[in-house]
């Protein structure tokens, strides 16, 4: 074949997806105009694709499903997109968000690290790099998860926003990310998100000890049907549950909790303490 580019599916990820369709699109006897005439994308779309010059779209993945009958197999074009698109995030979430979405009313309890749903972006951006410079992720998965985070946020956004309800350990507001200007950037968000009509924030005081309920993040997603999703996370691996009794079970704790914790005012006093100390 003239002009055909050796792919190397060890390379990239895009490079792994392009082999894969490349491989399908050749068992089946077919040129990339005979593919083309198959779906809505052009013939230069699917050799940007095959040879990583472009990267896929979950739409673009589904119609490849489609075609060649790969949905819901080992073979899943979509699943090999889902696996580019979200291999930086820790296993369980990428459900969790799907989930987040759609929910009417979030709950949650965080330690050591300012909840992503009210990171500033270079607050988000520090905490990737950082990750980059032990060898954890690339700095190329860095970036994705931080559009993914900006992406999250976005999608809360709307005509009307879920209630949101963030209890957050004092940890959060004293381990300081990104030095001086970042972090005092990032309490002042603390404090802007206070004053929106849709949200709650409370501090979780060193001083409750034993009286704080959780010792791991902990998510409670009230869906609009009313049902309710749980999420729970370990350092490698994150959980989605909505067995009805494991959930009941952690908002109990969770109500538990902020009875425990310091009031909006008192907590926006102590974050506003804190961001004064950072100047």
């Amino acid at each position: 074949m003239v002009n055909r580019k050796e792919l190397d599916p060890e390379s990239s990820p895009r490079a792994a997806f392009g082999a894969h369709l490349r491989r399908w699109r050749e068992r089946r006897g077919w040129t990339q105009e005979d593919l083309a005439g198959h779906t809505t994308y052009s013939s230069q779309h699917i050799s940007a694709v095959e040879t990583a010059r472009k990267p896929p779209t979950l739409p673009f993945s589904r119609e490849l499903d489609r075609i060649f009958g790969t949905a819901g197999t080992a073979d899943s074009f979509e699943r090999l997109w889902s696996e580019m698109r979200y291999g930086s995030l820790l296993e369980g979430f990428p459900e969790y968000v799907g989930y987040e979405g759609r929910a009417v009313e979030i709950r949650s309890f965080h330690i050591g690290i300012i909840p992503g749903l009210l990171q500033t972006p270079d607050y988000a951006q520090a905490l990737a790099d950082a990750d980059v410079r032990r060898g954890s992720i690339t700095q190329h998965q860095a970036d994705e998860r931080v559009a993914f985070l900006i992406e999250r946020q976005a999608a809360l956004v709307r005509d009307r926003p879920p209630m949101l309800l963030v209890v957050m350990d004092e940890s959060c507001i004293r381990w300081s990310v990104g030095g001086a200007a970042v972090m005092g950037a990032q309490l002042e968000r603390l404090a802007e998100f206070a004053e929106l009509p849709n949200s709650m924030l409370q501090m979780a005081p060193y001083e409750i000890g034993e009286r704080r309920s959780f010792d791991l993040p902990v998510n409670l997603l009230t869906l609009p049907d009313r049902s309710m999703v749980a999420y729970t996370e370990t350092p490698t691996q994150g959980y989605v549950d909505r067995e009805r009794t494991a959930v009941v079970s952690l908002l109990t704790s969770y109500h538990q909790l902020q009875a425990e914790c310091l009031s909006q005012a008192d907590s926006v006093a102590v974050i506003e303490q804190a961001r004064k100390g950072m100047s």
